[in-house]
Formats: C-alpha cells, sequence, structure tokens
C-alpha cells in the first residue's frame, strides 16, 4: 500500500507461521510494524536486529488489519505508531490528523 507520501510499505513482525493452506506462505504473527524495503528499521524507528523483528518484504502493510482478510490471522497487536504514518484503514480508522488554522 501507499502512505501519504507515496511510498509502499511492506511488515516486519515480532513471529512468523507458515499458511499451509496457501502453499507453505510464511505469514506475519504476533506484533507488526510497517517497514519499507531497503532500510533497516521500522517506520516508527525500531532497528529490526537489535528488535528481533523478522522482513515480510512480500506481504503488503493493508494485509496485517483484519478486515483485509490478508495475513491477519495470526496478527495480535498493530503498531499504532506505524499505523499513524503508513496508514490505517478500516471500520475502526480514525481519521488522519491535520491542522485546521495553522499560526501565521
Amino acid at each position: 500500500m501507499t502512505g501519504k507520501r507515496g511510498k509502499r510499505y511492506a511488515v516486519a513482525a515480532s513471529g512468523q507461521w507458515t499458511d499451509e493452506e496457501d502453499g507453505r506462505r510464511r505469514l506475519p504473527a504476533g506484533e507488526v510494524h510497517a517497514w519499507e524495503p531497503g532500510r533497516n528499521e521500522t517506520v516508527c524507528g525500531l532497528s529490526l536486529s537489535r528488535s528481533r523483528l523478522t522482513r515480510f518484504p512480500h506481504v503488503g502493510w493493508p494485509e496485517t488489519f483484519p478486515e483485509s482478510g490478508g495475513a491477519a490471522d495470526r496478527v495480535r497487536r498493530v503498531c499504532h505508531r506505524c499505523a499513524s504514518v503508513a496508514g490505517r484503514r478500516g471500520s475502526d480508522a480514525r481519521p488522519r490528523w491535520h491542522r485546521v488554522r495553522p499560526r501565521p
């Protein structure tokens, strides 16, 4: 999915599982974060190696939300900081923040 600047975000997660029905595809589990391929940190600033997060370049960020029907079967928590940057779409999504009256 593209974020607010047209970037494509993939997923980094604290765990993984293999979906036998979908041709043994690796999928994220546990806590998920938005990750921009080519970088060594998540969108919220966590180091992938120090946080021991597994990269999923083949899984797009929008697939981690339960309403997507994608790879969200075993996702327990979506990082709220990553969701605010990369976008959160769904029934419980809050509108994006915007300034109503900017100071002069």
